[in-house]
């Protein structure tokens, strides 16, 4: 059994996260940008982040890269039992995305007083942006 090629799990880190990062700022301006602003007006959003050290924006960006990096390692790891290859990177996606966006979303669409479509949203962000990223780092992994 090969080690992990640590520069290819790097490497899949690096571009998922890219791939990541698209996606959340197309989902976050493109397509719930207007209802951003109408749940500022109705007081249902604050207007500003309340922690802005590193700007709001840096941060989730950051995350995202980390979340990048946790599933590219998973992709390496688990190669060894689901074997490689797009099918494994997808499964393992669609499985980190699940647990990382499903949880909070279903807090927030039944306790927040935001149109259901935000959290939706949301929700999407993450979990279509795990499935990108595990898959671009699949594609990129190759054994040491």
């Amino acid at each position: 059994m090969a080690g992990i090629n640590w520069r290819r799990v790097h490497l899949g880190t690096m571009a998922g996260g890219l791939v990541w990062s698209v996606w959340s700022l197309l989902v976050n301006s493109v397509f719930i940008g207007d209802l951003y602003q109408q749940a500022q007006q109705a007081g249902h959003l604050l207007a500003q982040p309340r922690y802005t050290v590193g700007g709001f924006l840096g941060l989730w960006f950051l995350t995202l890269f980390i979340l990048a990096s946790i599933l590219s390692w998973l992709y390496a790891s688990v190669r060894a039992t689901w074997g490689p290859g797009p099918g494994t990177a997808l499964k393992l996606g669609f499985v980190g995305g699940f647990v990382a966006a499903f949880p909070l979303s279903w807090t927030i669409v039944n306790w927040l007083p935001l149109e259901r479509i935000v959290a939706l949203w949301w929700t999407l962000d993450i979990w279509v942006g795990a499935v990108l990223a595990t898959f671009v780092a699949g594609w990129l992994y190759k054994e040491a």
